[in-house]
């Protein structure tokens, strides 16, 4: 007895025998959608004879030009290891139209990478080209809805799939508030009506009383008139009447688009003289299969409305919660960013892949001249993400004001993100099931001195950031990539740790921050999609090429590098340092009452040579004396533990105030008398005067950790005036801690 599998030899058939024998076309492409080989089947089907399409394009099968565009989205979606089923019009090369069933998927190579296409198609229908029409239309109608949430290509879509093969011209028009507009005029063979005639796409359109589409909105039925000689219609203009007379319009449907009860346009086609029809005539089949077709259309435009309207709303949330369009005018740096929302890509049969993303950045001015810079990525799509990407944006510009090391504000940062994760139900026992996750969120902190060239930074999951020096574009070297904010949820135990990095930028460097939509998932003509590395080498080839031109042209290459669609949004941030060194004075002193006088004179000095105007570096010396004397009287021989200070700067011979009472520093007895001995003292402070554009900054380092604050001091005290003074006079003013102690810092204006 046989057993299935043990045939004889003499009934082994070749794969080409069997596949001719097939009552259905096979054909099979390679990669490049070229087609390799055709049973005997398909060449029947489509028309052709021979191997004359072998090496061509699949295109080359017949397949009409409104479906070319289908016809790439099949390649992109089966290259990428998906089926696909439709239906195609196919030109026959002598002139006839048939419709074929597609069904297409994947040829794979024994490894399982994807090696080309392979093609099974049927007639779709056995009957004469009129019924083939009307059988093909509707199915082909959705599935060409089927992937669209945008307004201009969804009525594109449904222009090219009717025009023209049933109609010679299409009208759909819209209501925006109470007018109609026309959205498309589509017309056969590429004609264009004449100016003045028919409405132009943009023209507002106004039907009177007896016009067949005037009567199909009022009825909210579909109105068809089989022969125009026979039917007179009131025109909606002279101009527009002559046109339809002289172009010999024989026949027109008109149906209204109609969704839950709302009336959102008319939708109309015309048969004419345009092109040559065995029988240029509706009838009330056509009639019918309009009606379904303008539901079917209704549906699709409502929902790109409110895609739209949503996405709108997105962008609009977006573009307030970042930064201004033009970059703030900061000292030691020129900046330029871009930013672009992603447009919505469709792929047939598989509705939108995007919408407006979570990418953010920002430049923030810190103490001193410093500057702080962020760019990140929110994990999802939407308003939530906008919203998200909001949120972060504040609480970074808080958090950053503490001017703590970028490690120390990912970390409160992360602790932030991870609040966001909620019970979704209260309930005793709840576990992680009941979580709502908090979003994942990439991002690099950077803060920049343009006096010291010092960048610090601390990386949170983030794409390094291009660093282009002498022409030379390479990556800023990351010690470690971090892990994204937000990864770490209620219950996981552990401590998430961000490395503090730093370098030093040569006058003239180039930073290029960027969002990972600059370099993910961009399609090939082939249909594949470049890799993250090569569109990386892509990114870096265009900075290193206008690497000598100015940060917009840097940012405008970087974006235009990788060609293709981005289905992601993308932020680019460029810095460049400045090429000159800028003014600093700073000098160390013993923390002695005596050295109050001299601080004050270094800082006299360093104002004039400035140019700084006289009544404000007198004021700005004032300033000096009050930080200054308030460091050298709470100077110890040894840093005190780290916590708040109370400063009235009350300093000897200024303001009347006392500065050994210990009441008001709140000093042992000990140490007052010590300070009331005059002992000297083994602690420095240092002063450092900084000039910018705009402003000047002092600043005071010591090696006490206590950081100050304002105290109201009453009507009778006679301290604790002095830092009030300093918060009152000065534009800004605040204390950061340093890694041997802190900084006291307050700024001046020059004009």
């Amino acid at each position: 007895m046989k057993r299935w599998g043990e045939t004889p030899y003499e009934a082994h058939l070749p794969p080409e025998t069997v596949l001719n024998q097939m009552e259905m076309a096979v054909v099979v492409c390679d990669r490049f959608s070229n087609v390799i080989y055709g049973n005997a089947f398909a060449r029947q089907l489509f028309g052709f004879g021979g191997d004359e399409l072998i090496g061509h394009s699949v295109l080359s099968l017949g397949i009409a030009e409104e479906d070319h565009e289908q016809a790439t989205e099949l390649a992109k979606h089966v290259l990428k290891g998906g089926v696909w089923e439709g239906t195609f019009c196919n030109l026959r090369a002598d002139g006839s139209t048939v419709y074929t069933r597609a069904h297409a998927v994947p040829l794979r190579h024994p490894s399982g990478a994807v090696d080309g296409i392979v093609i099974f198609a049927r007639e779709a229908l056995r009957s004469n080209q009129r019924e083939q029409d009307r059988y093909g239309l509707l199915e082909r109608i959705g599935e060409r809805l089927a992937g669209s949430l945008e307004l201009e290509s969804t009525l594109r879509r449904v222009a090219d799939t009717l025009v023209p093969q049933f109609a010679d011209h299409c009208f759909i028009d819209l209501f925006s508030g109470d007018r109609l507009f026309r959205r498309v005029s589509r017309h056969a063979g590429g004609w264009t009506p004449p100016p003045g005639t028919w409405a132009e796409v943009g023209e507002a359109v106004s039907y009177p009383p007896g016009h067949f589409s005037a009567k199909a909105m009022a009825r909210r039925d579909a109105v068809l008139v089989e022969d125009m000689l026979q039917h007179r219609f009131a025109a909606p203009t002279e101009p527009s009447q002559r046109l339809g007379d002289a172009m010999g319009v024989t026949s027109v449907i008109s149906a209204p688009l109609l969704v839950r009860g709302e009336l959102l346009g008319v939708m109309s086609l015309a048969l004419s003289n345009l092109t040559k029809r065995v029988d240029p005539h509706y009838d009330g089949f056509d009639r019918d299969l309009l009606g379904a077709i303008a539901s079917r259309v209704a549906l699709s435009v409502d929902n790109a409305l409110l895609f739209e309207e949503e996405r709108e709303t997105a962008l609009a949330f977006q573009k307030h919660l970042l930064p201004a369009d033009s970059p703030p005018r900061l000292d030691g740096l020129q900046i330029a960013w871009r930013y672009e929302p992603a447009r919505p890509l469709e792929s047939h049969g598989h509705g939108i892949q995007t919408q407006v993303g979570g990418d953010w950045y920002d430049v923030i001015p810190l103490s001193a001249g410093r500057v702080g810079l962020v760019i990140g990525d929110v994990e999802g799509r939407g308003a939530r993400a906008a919203a998200v990407m909001g949120q972060l944006r504040a609480a970074l510009r808080a958090f950053a004001q503490d001017d703590k090391p970028p490690a120390d504000i990912l970390r409160k940062l992360d602790e932030w993100v991870r609040t966001m994760t909620r019970p979704e139900r209260m309930r005793s026992g709840w576990n992680s099931d009941d979580l709502v996750r908090p979003p994942l969120v990439s991002c690099t902190y950077f803060v920049y001195d343009a006096w010291s060239r010092v960048l610090e930074f601390a990386n949170a999951g983030h794409d390094p950031p291009l660093l282009v020096q002498d022409g030379v574009v390479s990556e800023l070297e990351f010690g470690s990539e971090g892990v994204m904010l937000g990864v770490r949820g209620p219950g996981m135990g552990g401590e998430i740790l961000f490395t503090e990095e730093s370098a030093e930028l040569k006058p003239g460097t180039t930073l290029v921050l960027y969002t990972d939509g600059l370099v993910d998932r961009r399609p090939r003509e082939d249909g594949a999609y470049y890799s993250r590395e090569q569109a990386r080498e892509m990114v870096r080839s265009a900075v290193a090429a206008v690497s000598r031109q100015g940060v917009e042209a840097i940012a405008n290459a970087a974006y235009d590098a990788v060609p293709g669609d981005v289905n992601d949004d993308v932020a680019i941030v460029v810095i460049r340092t400045a090429p000159e060194e800028l003014a600093v004075t700073e000098r160390s002193y013993p923390a002695e009452p005596i050295m109050v006088s001299e601080a004050r004179r270094l800082a006299s000095d360093a104002f004039a040579s400035w140019g700084m105007a006289e009544e404000r570096a007198e004021l700005a010396c004032l300033l000096v004396s009050e930080v200054v004397t308030n460091v050298v009287l709470h100077a110890a021989t040894t840093p005190a533990p780290r916590r708040e200070l109370v400063l009235d700067g009350g300093g000897p011979g200024q303001f009347g105030g006392d500065p050994f009472d210990e009441d008001d520093w709140g000093l042992t007895t000990d140490l007052a008398e010590q300070l009331g001995r005059r002992e000297p003292r083994s602690k420095e402070f240092r002063l450092r005067l900084r000039r910018g554009a705009d402003a000047v900054w002092v600043e005071v380092f010591d090696t006490d950790m206590r950081l100050p604050r304002i105290r109201s001091a009453g009507e009778t005290d006679e301290g604790g005036r002095g830092l009030y003074l300093v918060d009152q006079l000065a534009s800004r003013w605040g204390a950061r801690p340093t890694s041997d102690g802190k900084a006291v810092w307050f700024e001046i204006p020059l004009d």
